[in-house]
């Protein structure tokens, strides 16, 4: 189960914790594709983003609990 997280005594879910990491990571590895010339060998840069971020999200939801940064 993922926690919520509490800030200030608003309580925010740990789904969007998680979201905002993954969208934060997935800003900086294509900004890396950019900077190494690798984002010109997809045909459609929109989708590959996206695909980047369902699998940086969906690595983040399931080992972060196994590894005990969330219960």
């Amino acid at each position: 189960m993922i926690v919520d997280l509490n800030v200030g005594g608003v309580l925010i879910p740990g789904l969007v914790v998680l979201v905002f990491v993954a969208l934060v990571a997935t800003m900086a590895i294509v900004r890396l594709f950019a900077a190494t010339g690798l984002d010109r060998l997809f045909a459609y840069r929109p989708l590959v983003e996206l695909a980047t971020f369902v699998v940086i999200f969906g690595l983040l939801v399931q080992y972060l609990p196994s590894i005990g940064l969330l219960p």
